[in-house]
């Protein structure tokens, strides 16, 4: 699953520093502006996947037009894949599940080879994120 949230860049007397509204206390920094942007990417990864695996709300992204900025500086957007960070990253344990599901769509499933694990990771990972508390 990938994702995209806003980033604020702010130029420092040595490089940068980045910070990701939508995730509260998600700041980072570097020398140059391309390392600003991968040090951002994995620092919200890193928030994102953390809160995953807290079992905390994931806040929505807001629309860039609605950031504001606390001084100069130039706000971008981070693609976020939180599916390759997470098999990097995350915990290795797993939970074994049993589920039922009608037979016409397992032989269906099958026969095009899915991948049934996979697929239920992607599917539940984007139910989360997804998530409205009520």
């Amino acid at each position: 699953m990938k994702l995209v949230y806003p980033a604020c860049f702010y130029k420092e007397e040595i490089g940068y520093s980045v910070e990701v509204p939508d995730l509260k206390g998600c700041i980072t920094q570097a020398d140059t502006l391309e390392e600003a942007i991968e040090m951002a990417q994995d620092a919200a990864l890193g928030w994102i996947l953390t809160a995953i695996e807290d079992n905390e709300e994931i806040p929505k992204a807001s629309n860039i037009e609605n950031v504001k900025m606390e001084e100069e500086g130039f706000i971008s957007l981070l693609l976020l894949d939180v599916d390759k960070y997470s098999k990097k990253y995350g915990s290795k344990k797993a939970v074994k599940k049993t589920l039922t599901i009608p037979d016409w769509l397992n032989r269906r499933d099958e026969k095009i080879g899915i991948n049934f694990s996979k697929t239920l990771q992607e599917a539940l990972l984007n139910k989360i994120i997804n998530f409205k508390s009520k």
